[in-house]
């Protein structure tokens, strides 16, 4: 057994490579082979969002506060509130984040697949945000 205490792990800001705007990452669950889990709170301010990316297993996103957005390639941009829980299969194309207004978080599970849990790609840029 192993048990995080809330506030043990230090928060991370989300890197520019991958986010646009400001991204706060607190890291939820962490494990070893031959789990392949890991999960994080992941707090966009307004207008803040992920690069386009995918992830070989699918991922899962639990809306915690606020309004966001999230898109998968082709497909119209959605709204997400608190409650929400959006589920992005495996190798779909997508973003999400908050709002243009207003902030938003959520918690992000994925599984690793050979070590590698997300493939980052382009950033979204303004006009497909606004779109």
């Amino acid at each position: 057994m192993d048990i995080k205490r809330a506030g043990s792990q230090p928060s991370g800001r989300g890197p520019a490579e991958w986010f646009t705007g400001t991204v706060r990452i607190d890291p939820l669950i962490q494990t070893g082979a031959p789990a392949r889990v890991a999960a994080a709170t992941v707090t966009f301010e307004p207008g803040a969002r992920t690069a386009w990316h995918t992830h070989p297993l699918g991922q899962t996103l639990i809306v915690t506060s606020g309004m966001g957005r999230v898109q998968r390639e082709g497909g119209p941009i959605e709204e997400i509130r608190p409650g929400d829980v959006v589920w992005f299969p495996p190798g779909e194309k997508h973003w999400h984040g908050a709002g243009p207004t207003t902030a938003m978080t959520h918690i992000a599970i994925q599984e690793a697949l050979d070590g590698k849990a997300v493939d980052w790609l382009e950033h979204v840029s303004d006009a497909q945000y606004a779109s």
